[in-house]
Order: structure tokens, then C-alpha cells, then sequence
């Protein structure tokens, strides 16, 4: 597909020359002769690379000022600033804002047809990995053998057909932001776009722009979020982090479907699916007049919890073959043989849950390339004793202060309790395992008070 460029140049020879090269050359080329008509092409459509004259024909706007303009738009378009009588400061302020390339006039058409041509490599080599990237993150599944994470599953199949806002919580890592992204993905909403908007991560005087956009005097516009995720979906993640006042403001834009810019006068009409996420207690925080309540119940419409994967230890061996083969599959290199019964899997507290399994995965991989299964296990042990203060239910120190009989019960319920869940709550096979008869297991389990482990 032919690359469009817009040619933005005060001077009409300059405008000319620029504009005949690249039409030789194969490119689509549109121009602008000053601010005004710059700033009407922009904003009509994007292009592919901009190539714009810091002078330009008004005293208080110039290249600069355009730069910033498509910088806030899109960042991924390059931008060559070109000019005739500029200084080392004015250079280093254009490549500061964004620009890909600062060219001084005169400049020959070989040089100037290089630079496009890094520009839009450069510019289409970094989209094709974020592309990629994406892809691969999208790609994740939501998987596991646990009744709850079972349920979770019907409730994103029933979400499909419905417009419904769902409030997802659970601890960090648990996998909110991937239900979420599933629950688009499955929904009619799945071709619009999908945005997160990170409440954790701003400034309280910085929500209202971020979120509703800001008008300006001159008539340049920042769109917010709620813009940029109409006929989608919009995840407010970590919500108990939005400021008190500004809950309110949003509660109304739920409510009507519209909102004012800053320093705007018309109503902005959106159509956006709210799904929220927090791993903080909403009803906590609601008594203690850090959350609102009416705000709490527009967005807790379809409520989804997440378990820990400390709850879900029968999950760990499904989960392991699962980003082992992911871990594969994104860096290019062989699967590595990741024993899934070592014991520490199921001690350890893993703080932070699937994420952190996740990452365990991939830095054993990395490491154990080349490495035979005994020192891949190793690793694996070695990294997971890195924090012991992650390692639960340490039978040694919790019953060295008990007396002999306590300890022998609290050890063989641990061990126990771990081989069940080790063998997704198999009792014949834990009894094979652990050198028991079925039956003698059994009795051996009600004795201890364990129920089954599912």
C-alpha cells in the first residue's frame, strides 16, 4: 500500500519541490501552505509521515506547535522537521517533543528520501512488534480445573450477548485485566476498540483531562478515554484509586451517556461498556467514605471474584504446561521439562498468583536452556526459595513449639493436604504415590478431618 505523506511549508517553491520528489517517488502526497490548513489536514486525516517547516506564517504557532498537536493524536507517526534558519536549541526541542529527524535547508533529494524511508520502516517495524506483541497477550487463555474458575468461565460465555458493566476483583495477578479483555472479545463490542485506563497511575488533578478530553481556546482539542473507547469497552482498572469527587462525575456519565470537555459547552454522546477492576475491598472502603456507594452499584451490575492460585494449587500443573508452551512460542526456543510435582509448588504462597507462575515459567526456561531436566528442576527450587518468606505452612518452624503427637498431625495434614492437591484430589493415585492402600488413605484422611480436595 502506497505511504501517504502531508508536506506542510509556508514556502510555495519549497512546498512544490518537496511535493514533486515524493510523487516520483511512489508516495501519495497531500500539502498544507500554513497553520490553518495544516492543523484542517490533520485533524481530516492522519498520515503516514509529516514533513513541516519550523516557520511557519503566524508569530504564535509554528512547526513546533503542529508537532506537539500530532505527537498528541498519535505518537507513532514520524515527523521530519525541515528549516532553513534554525538553531541547535530549536533542534533539540523538535526531536525532544517527537520529531523523528531535524533536516537544515537546503538539503539534497537523496537526503531527504532517506530519511522518509528510515522513518516509515522504523515506524512500521516498531507497529508490526506491538502488533505482535499484543497479539501474543491477547492470545492467553483464562484456564483451569477449579469449580470456581469453571464458573467464571460460563459467566464470560454468558457476557457475550450482553451489555451489562461487570466489576472484577481479585488479588494482584489473578488475571483481571484477561477476563476482561475476554469478555470484549467475546461480545459484539469485540471489532471497536478495547482501553484500559489505569486510575492507579495518575495524578488526582490530571483525571478529569485524561478522561473527559479539554477544549481550547485557539480550537485544538485533547480527547480523553471515554472518546477513545466509544462503541467499545472501557476497563477502569484499579477503581477504588479514583479520586472521591471525580466518582461522581463519571457516575453521571454512566448514567446519561454523555459529558462536557473541559472548558467545553456541548455534550460529547458516547456508547461505551464499563467493565472496572480492583483487588481492593469496595465495601471496606465504602464505610469508611473512600468509595461511593451509588457509584459501587452502577458498576457492580455482573459481580466476577478471582481466586488466588493459593486457592487453586490444583490448577498449577494445567497452568505450567500451559506457559510452558507459551513461553515457547513467543521467544522461539524449545519447551523445557518443568517437573510440576515439585513440592515447593504447592508451599510456596505465590504472592503474586498466576502472573507469578507465569514469570517463574519463563525465567526457568531462559535459564535452563541447554540444561538437562535435573538442573532445570534445580532452578526452579532455587528460585522459589528465593523468598522464604513466600513459603507456606513451613511444617519445620510451626511445629517445633508443639509437643511431639500435635506436630506428627499438623506435618502429616500439610503433607497430605499437599499430595492431594499435587494429584488434582485423586485419591488412588496420592495412595500409589505415598505408598498407601485406598482404603487405609481414607481412614487416614477422616482421622485428619480432610475433605476432599477437588
Amino acid at each position: 500500500m502506497k505511504k501517504e505523506i502531508l508536506v506542510i511549508d509556508d514556502n510555495v517553491d519549497i512546498r512544490f519541490l518537496i511535493c514533486n520528489i515524493l510523487k516520483e517517488n511512489g508516495y501519495i502526497v497531500r500539502s498544507a501552505a500554513n497553520y490553518e490548513q495544516a492543523i484542517i489536514e490533520i485533524e481530516k486525516k492522519l498520515p503516514n509521515l509529516a514533513i513541516i517547516d519550523i516557520k511557519l506564517n503566524r508569530e504564535d504557532k509554528d512547526g513546533i506547535d503542529l508537532l506537539k498537536k500530532i505527537m498528541k493524536i498519535d505518537t507513532n507517526i514520524p515527523v521530519v522537521m525541515i528549516s532553513g534558519h534554525a538553531n541547535v536549541q530549536v533542534a533539540v526541542e523538535a526531536i525532544r517533543v517527537g520529531a523523528y529527524e531535524f533536516v537544515e535547508k537546503p538539503f539534497s533529494s537523496e537526503k531527504i528520501l532517506n530519511y522518509i524511508k528510515r522513518a516509515l520502516e522504523t515506524t512500521s517495524l516498531r507497529k508490526e512488534k506491538v502488533n505482535i506483541e499484543n497479539k501474543l497477550f491477547h492470545s492467553f487463555d483464562f484456564i483451569g480445573k477449579n469449580p470456581e474458575v469453571l464458573g467464571i468461565i460460563k459467566t464470560i460465555d454468558k457476557l457475550a450477548s450482553a451489555e451489562s458493566r461487570v466489576l472484577i476483583t481479585g488479588q494482584t495477578g489473578t488475571g483481571k485485566e484477561l477476563v476482561a479483555r475476554k469478555i470484549h472479545k467475546s461480545s459484539p463490542r469485540s471489532k471497536n476498540s478495547f482501553v484500559v485506563f489505569n486510575a492507579a497511575l495518575l495524578k488526582e488533578k490530571n483525571y478529569e483531562k485524561h478522561l473527559f478530553g479539554e477544549e481550547y481556546e485557539s480550537g485544538d482539542i485533547d480527547y480523553g478515554i471515554l472518546e477513545e473507547a466509544n462503541g467499545g469497552t472501557l476497563l477502569l482498572d484499579e477503581v477504588a484509586e479514583i479520586p472521591f469527587d471525580i466518582q461522581s462525575n463519571i457516575l453521571r456519565t454512566l448514567t446519561d451517556q454523555k459529558f462536557k470537555r473541559i472548558n467545553g459547552s456541548k455534550d460529547v454522546l458516547v456508547d461505551v461498556r464499563i467493565i472496572s477492576a480492583t483487588s481492593k475491598n469496595l465495601k471496606k472502603m465504602i464505610m469508611e467514605k473512600k468509595f461511593r456507594e451509588d457509584f459501587y452499584h452502577r458498576l457492580n451490575v455482573i459481580p466476577i471474584n478471582l481466586p488466588s492460585l493459593q486457592s487453586r494449587t490444583e490448577d498449577i500443573p494445567l497452568l505450567i504446561e500451559y506457559f510452558k508452551k507459551k513461553v515457547s512460542e513467543i521467544n522461539g526456543i524449545p519447551e523445557v521439562d518443568i517437573d510440576g510435582s515439585n513440592d515447593l509448588l504447592y508451599t510456596y504462597n505465590w504472592p503474586g498468583n498466576v502472573r507469578e507462575l507465569r514469570n517463574l515459567i519463563e525465567r526457568v526456561t531462559i535459564l535452563s536452556i541447554h540444561e538437562d531436566k535435573k538442573d532445570v528442576n534445580k532452578i526452579l527450587t532455587d528460585i522459589l526459595k528465593e523468598n522464604p518468606e513466600s513459603l507456606k505452612d513451613d511444617a519445620l518452624i510451626n511445629t517445633l513449639s508443639y509437643p511431639l503427637k500435635e506436630a506428627r498431625l499438623q506435618f502429616e495434614t500439610n503433607y497430605l493436604v499437599n499430595q492431594l492437591r499435587k494429584n488434582n484430589g485423586n485419591i488412588s493415585k496420592t495412595a500409589d504415590f505415598i505408598g498407601m492402600e485406598r482404603s487405609a488413605l481414607h481412614r487416614k484422611l477422616k482421622s485428619l478431618g480432610i475433605k476432599g480436595i477437588n
